[in-house]
């Protein structure tokens, strides 16, 4: 969906669902509504919008009344250089370090250990 958009769309969504009386699992993939093209021509994500993408799906949620079923995540335990951001404050300059995926860009080890912790504590503040 994107991080722009999420807080705006996703209420409606979610709303006209449950008054449906349909079970849904609802699940928030941050990573596909958030890929562009860098300077470079590398495909890739910005890590502060794959968390605020993430962070408004439970704000919704917790807002409605309803259950964040899961999140989809692309990630690896390599050290790759495919998204931008996070701890290692990695920059459209360093993409080319390590680049490695052969379709879309993934979160690090460090990323996905960040994002996890940052999940954590959503899900004990629900």
């Amino acid at each position: 969906m994107g991080a722009g958009k999420i807080r705006e769309v996703l209420p409606a969504l979610v709303d006209g669902v449950t008054k449906s009386g349909a079970q849904v699992l609802w699940v928030c993939d941050p990573m596909h509504g958030n890929t562009y093209e860098a300077p470079s021509g590398y495909k890739t994500r910005r890590f502060d919008d794959v968390i605020d993408e993430v962070t408004g799906f439970f704000e919704v949620h917790k807002t409605l009344g309803t259950h964040p079923g899961g999140i989809h995540i692309e990630l690896t335990g390599d050290d790759v250089t495919e998204c931008v951001g996070g701890g290692e404050q990695i920059s459209h300059d360093d993409l080319a370090t390590r680049y490695e995926s052969a379709c879309d860009p993934r979160l690090n080890h460090s990323q996905s250990l960040e994002l996890a912790f940052l999940v954590a504590e959503m899900l004990r503040d629900r």
